[in-house]
């Protein structure tokens, strides 16, 4: 008898898997030289060496396409925190997201906030895949803190983490001053109280 898999019609499936890792190193190559706004699908089809009907059978969207390409290559990498200590814990996190964002990671975090002011879709796609996760982690830090002793009994967990996060992304989508780690310890103490 005959494998059904064997005589499936279409693309092998290593052709398939070879095509979408071209298409996300092509889409990360072209975001280093433009903005997600200026990427094109037909772009992305070249460098990828791929059909155009190829990248819209996977994603329906130029705004889908960069969001994958986001997510498995720039934002999957979760931070290690292994602390003991629930304000070593938050400080690891904030210097993750700061290095993170000093990098590849930042440039297309900021291009998709900015597509995102058009296509509110993005925004909540961002949110709800990539920042909520990450949010709940550094309030269950805060939280945690507080439980412990190491933080303020009047510590508002989400709104430290909303005043911390926040001040970092407005001096990331603004550049007025460089974000360095330096500057995520003085939101930090200033934050908790110990500055």
């Amino acid at each position: 008898m005959t494998d059904p898999s064997s005589s499936r019609p279409g693309r092998p499936r290593g052709e398939s898997a070879a095509s979408h890792a071209a298409i996300m190193q092509a889409v990360y190559d072209l975001l280093q030289e433009r903005s997600v706004r200026d990427l094109t699908m037909e772009a992305v089809a070249k460098r990828a060496g791929v059909g155009k009907p190829t990248l819209y059978k996977w994603w329906p969207s130029k705004a889908a396409l960069v969001f994958a390409m986001f997510h498995e290559r720039l934002a999957a990498v979760p931070v290690a925190v292994s602390s003991a200590s629930a304000e070593a814990g938050l400080r690891a996190r904030i210097r993750h997201l700061i290095t993170a964002l000093n990098g590849s990671f930042g440039k297309v975090i900021a291009d998709l906030i900015a597509e995102g002011q058009s296509t509110p879709d993005l925004l909540k796609d961002l949110y709800d895949q990539h920042v909520r996760e990450r949010r709940e982690a550094a309030i269950a830090d805060i939280e945690r803190g507080k439980a412990a002793g190491e933080f303020p009994a009047t510590l508002d967990p989400v709104l430290a983490v909303d005043a911390i996060v926040g001040a970092i992304y407005y001096r990331h989508l603004l550049r007025f001053e460089p974000l360095t780690e330096a500057y995520g310890e003085r939101l930090i103490d200033q934050t908790i109280g110990k500055a």
